[in-house]
């Protein structure tokens, strides 16, 4: 389905895009620089005598740094890859799938 859209209307769309993205890039950087510091203290607290026994850090252990590895990455995967694996050409041919199993169930007699 074509649209007839003026430049205008494109670029603003496209810039809506692109300030969507980068809002999502930034979020994601942030949460990954504060994964990096836990993980840091985490490895400093398990594996050296430093004295890290304080309110945060004390409840830091290998479940949370796991489960917190797992969320950092599902949202990676879907922030760099979710376009390329659930492009524009997979919708396309989902939705024909659907259509298709629609069209067989009627049966014209």
């Amino acid at each position: 389905m074509e649209t007839n859209l003026s430049n205008d209307q494109e670029q603003i769309i496209l810039k809506e895009l692109a300030s969507k993205k980068v809002k999502q890039l930034r979020s994601f950087y942030k949460y990954l620089f504060i994964y990096a510091i836990a993980v840091i203290l985490f490895l400093l607290k398990e594996y050296t005598n430093l004295p890290l026994r304080f309110f945060p850090i004390q409840y830091l252990n290998w479940v949370i740094v796991i489960l917190w590895s797992a969320v950092i990455l599902g949202s990676a995967i879907d922030l760099f890859t979710s376009h390329t694996i659930f492009g524009q050409k997979w919708e396309e041919r989902k939705m024909k799938s659907i259509l298709e199993k629609r069209y067989k169930k009627q049966k014209w007699e």
